[in-house]
């Protein structure tokens, strides 16, 4: 009894080199089988099959057993158990598959026949140095026995095929046929829904159109009487308004002549003045400096006096020696004393003169004051003035107010006669809009008939393809 475990069944591009013909690259089916054999003894072999899918006659395999995996491991220096061979072989494999579509494959898998019709596998790794062989099996031919085996495989596994196909084909059968019904329903449906579409879309826009016409005439009407109205009424009001504005702008014009002679005379008064106020003051600043200079003077005198009353004293302890100079001192002493009464008397009198200055200047002052009083009721009626001109503005913005509300009124009418256009064009969009799905809906049926047709014909393919199986069978 053998059980039989496929570990490995992929197709993968494998150099054919011939010693009588070109080479060339084929993609070979490798399966690989772990053969499990119960008697008469217990043992495992790993079987290798080689085949081509596009010729049914090449069959090449190799049965290794574990005493043959002894010599071919002391042979090739092989590192690995025969347990984990089988693994090691499918990495070399699948690194081969990995690399298959790179230009400079680093891992390519070499058949190479002989002229006794055998074939050496070579599992070979290319570097920039040379080609190293991981691996080299010798596979056999297969005989008439083991190729009757395998197109026997073949054929069961094709009416396998042939079977899994039939039932599909029956079942699609049968889905598109039920798919054809519905389709068939829907497109009935839908034609129903057109028709009646047609026929509410014909009576709405009849109706909307004469409708919204006779609106949009009697709106248009209204308006043209309406602004007619207005703009008599605005030329009244604007020659109205022009009238009193001149009128009022000539009164102003005359009040500002008026306050502008004024002005010229106030300020001429207040130039004068402040040249009267700068002479005052340059002779204020001269009599305070001779005021200045005669203080200095007293206090020089005093301090000639302090000085002569030191030497007073000192002479009246030199009383009794100096008689005859004291006499002469004396007489100094009354000369200065006379000098020094003049002099208090010159200062009483610069002192009374300077109260004098101060009175006129005091006197000055007042008039000064006066003066910039009298300055500042003129600017507070010039400030009345431009209050005036200020109002007369107010009143010329508000009459532009107004002006601007009856504008807005007049845009207003026009928005309403632009929003009544505007639903008209909305309504012709609706009415295109309709118009497209309409068409849409006429396509939706040349699809649904076209995809009909289409499954009618893979309904009769797969037909015609069910008979030549059939046939093939037989």
């Amino acid at each position: 009894m053998t059980t039989v475990d496929t570990i490995f069944c992929k197709s993968l591009p494998v150099l054919m080199k011939y010693s009588d013909r070109e080479e060339r690259t084929t993609p070979i089916q490798i399966c690989l089988e772990m053969h499990l054999i119960m008697s008469p003894l217990h043992r495992k072999e790993l079987v290798v099959r080689f085949t081509d899918q596009s010729d049914v006659f090449f069959l090449h395999s190799l049965r290794l057993g574990e005493d043959d995996f002894q010599s071919l491991k002391v042979q090739q220096g092989l590192l690995v158990d025969f347990s984990a061979f089988p693994q090691k072989f499918i990495d070399l494999l699948e690194l081969c598959l990995q690399e298959e579509h790179k230009d400079n494959p680093k891992f390519i898998l070499h058949l190479v026949f002989d002229t006794k019709c055998t074939a050496c596998l070579q599992v070979i790794e290319t570097n920039p140095f040379k080609h190293l062989t991981h691996l080299a099996l010798k596979l056999l031919p297969g005989t008439d026995t083991d190729i009757k085996n395998y197109l026997a495989d073949c054929l069961k596994n094709l009416k396998a095929q042939n079977v899994q196909l039939k039932d599909r084909l029956d079942s699609t059968e049968v889905d598109l046929q039920k798919r054809l019904h519905q389709t068939q329903e829907a497109l009935a449906a839908r034609t129903c829904e057109l028709d009646k579409l047609k026929s509410e879309w014909v009576t709405k826009t009849d109706e909307l159109s004469t409708k919204y016409s006779q609106e949009v005439t009697s709106e248009r009407e209204r308006s043209f009487e309406t602004q007619s109205n207005y703009q008599q009424r605005y030329e009244r009001e604007k020659r109205e308004l022009e009238q009193a504005h001149v009128k009022i702008v000539k009164q102003l014009e005359a009040r500002l002549h008026e306050l502008e002679s004024i002005n010229k005379e106030l300020t001429d008064r207040k130039y004068k003045s402040e040249s009267t106020i700068r002479e005052l003051k340059s002779c204020l600043g001269s009599l305070e400096e001779e005021h200045h200079r005669t203080k200095q003077e007293t206090q020089a005198l005093r301090k000639e006096n302090t000085a002569l009353d030191c030497n007073n004293h000192e002479q009246d302890k030199q009383l009794g020696q100096l008689r005859t100079r004291v006499a002469v001192l004396e007489q100094e002493v009354k000369d200065k004393e006379q000098v020094l009464t003049k002099s208090s008397d010159l200062l009483g009198a610069e002192q009374g003169q300077k109260r004098k200055f101060e009175e006129e200047l005091e006197h000055k002052q007042h008039q000064i004051s006066k003066m910039e009083s009298s300055i500042k009721s003129m600017s507070a009626e010039l400030i009345k003035g431009n209050e005036i001109i200020k109002k007369l503005q107010g009143e010329i913005k508000t009459y532009h107010g107004k002006l601007k509300l009856r504008n807005q009124i007049t845009t207003e009418q026009d928005k309403l006669l632009s929003e009544k256009e505007e639903q008209l064009v909305k309504l012709r969009r609706e009415m295109d809009g309709t118009k497209e799905e309409l068409r849409q809906r006429d396509n939706e049926k040349n699809t649904l008939t076209k995809s009909l047709e289409s499954t009618m014909l893979k309904l009769e393919e797969s037909k015609q393809l069910l008979k030549t199986n059939e046939n093939a069978q037989f």
